[in-house]
């Protein structure tokens, strides 16, 4: 079981948002491109780049969905206290 991974991710407010920017993604636009247009995160800048994390960094949920990812999948709308989040596994 992995222990840490790099991930991406773009934080909106909504359910609507989230899976409209989930939408784009599926379509083919580059994920660095669509968090740093939407993105509420300071890491939208980056293209969303979170770096490598360990568990127990990140909120329980997004935690939970960032290690079910496989390398290069793109979660479906994970909602945590900050609001909806789509992540992308680097590594």
């Amino acid at each position: 079981m992995s222990t840490k991974v790099h991930c991406c991710h773009i934080l909106v407010k909504t359910l609507t948002e989230a899976t409209t920017v989930k939408t784009r993604l599926d379509k083919g636009e580059k994920f660095s491109d669509v968090a740093k247009q939407v993105s509420l995160c300071p890491s939208g800048k980056k293209g969303g780049d979170l770096g490598t994390f360990t568990r127990g960094k990140m909120v329980k949920e997004f935690e939970k969905a960032a290690f079910e990812l496989q390398k290069g999948q793109v979660s479906n709308p994970v909602k945590t206290t900050f609001g909806y989040h789509i992540i992308k596994r680097i590594e």
